[in-house]
């Protein structure tokens, strides 16, 4: 793939102190001192054939800056060795470059993320003057590079209604603003004030932000690049790999029990039971669409367990109905350290959005819909989960003999 070193892409990172986030900055900065390749990294891989065309000025990964806001004021370099994702050698190298990167001070509200308090807050008299803030915040990094993107890597916020008259339309969501309403979750005003600097944005978590038909029609109207939303990277990912081919072979899912113990900031966040209910939503509609008829006993559960850290364990077991009604089974267990999955995908959505954004093509970017459990399609569009379509539709995006829509 095409790509330009020269082009110095910023990734503004809400939750910049995260686990995801510091394994992000730590590998671009352990591939620019020669230490890493590009193994994970999807768009890196260059196979015979031409399978990723030369798409121009996409930003090369070992150009990318990063900043971002965090409700802990923790420099990156203490914040990456309290998640435990890095070993020693990699925090030893990485650690000059990351003690230099503090977070900015950043919106939080525990009504609607209870378990992740910090208090390295954003000190202003109002939403609005919180909002003027954020977007002061990426013009002074804009400064320093080519281009800026916003990536949502915050915890998990409880549910919010997408008909509220605070979200449904622009000019309610503008009110609610100036009126200091507080039905306006912290992960919608980041998407506002990226969105209104002109800033691409993409929501890497299941809470709702670009997706709310406020910020759609903001997006529409300014031309920015949005996507999301949840980032699909284990489980899930695993589901919309194995259920297109359950479904080819006419094997009919009778139960799906999927289960994860994860014991991060983001597993600490999801023992709220109200943020777990918005990560099951996206997790929990996966399957139906994929497979054409509902799955009765699909279950999912998330439970936060301390001692595994970022060392997240999913199990899944499939029942399966065959030839001659005869019952089988198909049991799976992915172990895995949840940021070393998650991080190369933010990598990823960051560089497309900024190519959608020179590219001139504003508001849903539905091509990125496979790196999300949730993606982003206009009303009415049947949302496509089938990883392998996914992939298709944003080759051919990427080389330019396909829309967004197809």
């Amino acid at each position: 793939m095409e790509n330009s070193e020269g082009r110095r892409l910023g990734i503004a990172i809400v939750g910049a102190g995260g686990a995801v986030a510091t394994t992000a900055a730590a590998g671009v900065e352990l591939m620019r001192l020669g230490l890493a390749g590009t193994q994970g990294l999807p768009l890196a891989e260059v196979a015979p054939g031409g399978r990723f065309s030369r798409v121009g000025d996409i930003a090369g990964y070992t150009a990318l800056v990063f900043g971002g806001w965090d409700v802990v004021g923790d420099d990156l370099a203490t914040a990456a060795e309290g998640h435990g994702v890095l070993g020693h050698r990699e925090l030893a190298a990485v650690g000059p470059a990351l003690s230099v990167m503090r977070p900015w001070p950043a919106v939080g509200d525990v009504s609607w993320c209870t378990n992740a308090d910090g208090r390295h807050l954003i000190v202003a008299p109002s939403k609005r003057a919180a909002v003027e803030q954020m977007r002061e915040d990426l013009r002074v990094f804009g400064e320093g590079v080519d281009a800026v993107v916003v990536i949502n890597l915050s915890s998990t916020e409880r549910m919010a209604d997408l008909a509220s008259p605070q979200l449904a339309t622009l000019e309610g969501l503008e009110r609610a603003i100036d009126e200091d309403d507080p039905g306006i979750p912290p992960a919608v005003l980041y998407a506002y004030a990226a969105i209104s600097e002109g800033v691409p944005f993409g929501n890497f978590t299941p809470s709702v932000a670009c997706d709310a038909p406020a910020l759609v029609e903001l997006a529409t109207d300014r031309n920015v690049p949005v996507a999301g939303k949840d980032g699909k990277t284990g489980q899930t990912f695993i589901k919309t790999v194995i259920a297109p081919g359950l479904r080819s072979r006419a094997l009919k899912v009778d139960g799906w029990f999927s289960a994860n113990i994860l014991g991060n900031r983001d597993g600490e966040a999801l023992a709220d039971p109200e943020s777990n209910k918005s990560k099951l939503q996206t997790k929990g509609s996966v399957l139906d669409d994929i497979l054409g008829y509902e799955v009765e006993d699909h279950v999912v559960r998330i439970d936060y367990y301390r001692p595994r850290g970022d060392a997240k364990e999913a199990w899944d077991t499939i029942d399966l109905v065959g030839f001659l009604g005869e019952k089988m089974q198909l049991k799976l267990n992915f172990l895995c350290k949840d940021s070393i999955l998650a991080a190369p995908l933010v990598l990823e959505i960051a560089r497309l959005l900024d190519l959608a954004s020179q590219r001139g093509d504003g508001g849903m970017q539905e091509q990125l819909g496979l790196f999300f459990k949730a993606p982003q399609t206009p009303a009415g569009q049947r949302v496509e989960h089938a990883l392998h379509v996914q992939e298709e539709l944003l080759l051919q995006w990427l080389a330019g003999t396909g829309s967004r829509t197809e």
